[in-house]
């Protein structure tokens, strides 16, 4: 039995597949302690821990600690002289008219920040040795006396010669053997010193959290009988196993959006749809990813909090657009939605469970989108009484009736949407018409047509139990690791020499930790070269295939960079201009055996007759149907709510849907 388990905002998700069985659950998370939500999704399907051979869980535990500060007491070590880079941070400023704008804080005191003497220069060379002296006289005293539980090391040129960042951690480890010690080389082996050293820190602020809960995790797996493989879903889209993740947990923060992508994508497959813009619109936000020829874009760089990190992650945008966000009025009168979010608890006020202030879940509900007795599968009743009485202020305040407001709070949660969509679509050159629209969450085929509208797309595919597909991404992930490097050369005759040396340094690591991890099997590798013409500040990624190194020539190299430097910009550059590589980036990827047919969990109510929507054009009765009854031979017009056990479907006026063989709800405008 395989089973994934992904801990949201406000539900926690559970797809369990058994031989040719698959089982779906949604359980409320809970925010105070995950592991919590997570063992109560195995209860409530049923499901012994015993009997699990392969686990795999995602969650925001990481995300969080950074949000709300509650990571682990750290100290930061540097170069002598660079101790205030975490404070200088870059030469920018957000918010240009902001008069109170401040530069987001690091997680770390400036009083915890320590310097140490050594200087290694850009080419690797050692200017000023590592003073162990001065490590054993001062330095380990002040991080004994300051009883930390993490020591981020971040010296100036160790992603270059890391031999002063090894002997730091050797002395100081041995010296505080209960003392977390995260190196950057180790981190995010890359220039640019202090998105280097805010990767470093966070990791280090994360670690002993992360630690902290797979410990629990694991744990009461073991009380519970658990005997199989227990992994951990990476920001990349891959999963490795938990000993692994505990090196690097930096890797782990955007799981859950990762997870949904990877699910996603991998049902769209099925219905040979390889071109998507996806949109995951959980409890508390929407996340949304371009995916080109089935593979979506990789960001080398995200921030949380304002803080940069350098590591590798599915581009995906965010917004504060979920079913718990709060919808609000701002100083200026004007209504708003997002980004503060009800989450799991209270909730919102329709759940009954203290929440008073309304939010788009509440918004369906008075629309009539939602029926109170039909909510996830009728397993969770919701109070209509509570929903009207949240919105009577907003509706109050802006001088018209509760629908009225609350049809213009999904109106605003749509056009919020659609923003998103334009980020990673329009503003990257690419046309939202030419791909489908894949809609999953617990809210996301609510609003999917509505959005497609807007965009002008004509199609979308709506997976099978879409309230659970980032669980079902979870099963779907093959095992991933990537690594990055800071490697300068201008494109002569020594670049491929270069680079086939640093890939088969790459490869062989790879090919050793796989072993020692007991993943075993055929490994698929890529390598991405980071190129700019000589001066350039910032460089563009260029694909090069692994098997195209033996024998690639420099002159290959620039005609790569020039087709990639013109599908972004539109055109080559300037001829003859020098062209230089400063950075290798490297995949390797253990593919796992595909899942069985995913199909649609029938709900316990009853779906017949209709039901009163209220639209922009008045009141329309809309036709019920159970999402598990939807027959590919029987399509249906809108108006329509197709309903299921994770997520509701709703098929507006001159809109139509069929299920197809692979079990996808598809979506097409009439008479389009």
């Amino acid at each position: 039995m395989r089973v994934g388990i992904e801990v949201g905002g406000t539900f926690t998700d559970l797809v369990a597949v058994d031989g040719g069985r698959v089982e779906v659950v949604k359980v409320p998370s809970t925010p105070g302690a995950p592991e919590i939500g997570a063992f109560g999704s195995l209860e409530a399907a049923g499901i012994a821990a015993a009997d699990v051979t392969d686990l795999v869980h995602g969650s925001t535990v990481a995300t969080n600690a950074i949000l709300e500060r509650k990571g682990a007491s750290i100290a930061f070590l540097t170069t002598r002289g660079f101790r205030d880079i975490l404070f200088f941070q870059r030469h920018d400023r957000r918010n240009i008219y902001d008069l109170r704008y401040a530069k987001p804080a690091p997680p770390v005191r400036r009083k915890d920040c320590f310097e140490v003497s050594e200087r290694v220069d850009a080419a690797g060379a050692v200017i000023q040795p590592l003073d162990e002296a001065e490590v054993r006289a001062t330095l380990i005293p002040q991080l004994a006396e300051g009883g930390y539980q993490a020591l981020a090391i971040c010296l100036l040129s160790a992603y270059i010669a890391p031999a002063h960042e090894e002997r730091l951690k050797a002395l100081i480890g041995a010296a505080l053997p209960e003392l977390r010690i995260a190196c950057s080389h180790e981190v995010a082996q890359e220039f640019r010193e202090f998105e280097r050293a805010s990767t470093t820190v966070l990791s280090a602020y994360v670690q002993p959290v992360i630690d902290g809960y797979l410990d629990r995790f694991e744990a009461t797996l073991a009380r519970a009988g658990f005997q199989g493989g227990f992994s951990v879903m990476q920001s990349n889209g891959g999963r490795l196993p938990a000993v692994a993740m505990r090196r690097n947990s930096i890797t782990a923060l955007f799981s859950g959006p990762a997870a949904g992508v990877v699910g996603a994508i991998r049902q769209a497959e099925r219905s040979q749809r390889r071109n998507l813009i996806t949109f995951d619109m959980g409890g508390t936000s929407t996340d949304v990813c371009l995916v080109v020829d089935g593979a979506p874009a990789i960001a080398p760089e995200t921030e949380v909090d304002g803080l940069p990190i350098r590591t590798p992650v599915l581009d995906i945008v965010t917004v504060g657009a979920g079913g718990g966000s709060l919808v609000w009025i701002d100083d200026g009168g004007m209504l708003r939605v997002g980004p503060r979010s009800a989450g799991a608890s209270p909730g919102p006020a329709c759940y009954g469970r203290g929440g008073s202030q309304p939010t788009v879940t509440d918004a369906h509900l008075i629309r009539g989108t939602i029926r109170a007795d039909a909510f996830l599968g009728g397993t969770m009743a919701l109070d209509v009484e509570r929903a009207h009485a949240s919105f009577e202020e907003v509706a109050g305040r802006l001088g018209v009736s509760v629908r009225e407001a609350a049809a213009a709070a999904i109106r605003l949660a749509v056009a919020n949407i659609v923003r998103a969509v334009q980020l990673v679509s329009t503003e990257r050159g690419r046309d939202p018409r030419d791909y489908a629209l894949l809609p999953f969450g617990g809210a996301g085929p609510l609003l999917a047509a509505e959005i497609a509208e807007e965009l002008g797309i004509g199609e979308i595919l709506v997976p099978p139990n879409p309230g659970v597909i980032s669980a079902l991404g979870l099963l779907s992930a093959d095992y991933v690791r990537v690594a990055g490097v800071t490697r300068r050369a201008s494109l002569g005759e020594e670049a491929p020499g270069l680079l086939r040396e640093e890939f088969a340094r790459f490869r062989s690591g790879a090919e050793a930790e796989f072993r020692s991890l007991g993943l075993d099997g055929e490994l698929a590798f890529d390598l991405t070269a980071d190129m700019r013409f000589v001066g350039q500040a910032f460089e563009i990624p260029v694909e090069i295939a692994p098997d195209r190194l033996a024998g690639l020539k420099p002159s290959d190299l620039a005609d790569d960079f020039a087709a990639a430097h013109r599908r972004i910009y539109f055109h080559g550059g300037e001829p003859g201009r020098n062209v230089e590589i400063v950075g290798l980036r490297f995949g390797v990827r253990r593919r796992l055996d595909a899942l069985p047919e995913f199909r649609e969990r029938p709900a316990a109510v009853p779906h017949a007759g209709e039901a009163e929507i209220w639209t922009a054009q008045g009141a329309v009765k809309a036709r019920l149907i159970d999402a598990a009854s939807l027959d590919p031979a029987d399509p249906v017009e809108g108006p329509t709510l197709v309903e299921g056990y994770s997520s509701t479907l709703w098929v507006p006026p001159a809109w139509r849907a069929r299920r197809d063989e692979p079990g996808n709800i598809i979506m097409q405008r009439i008479n389009a």
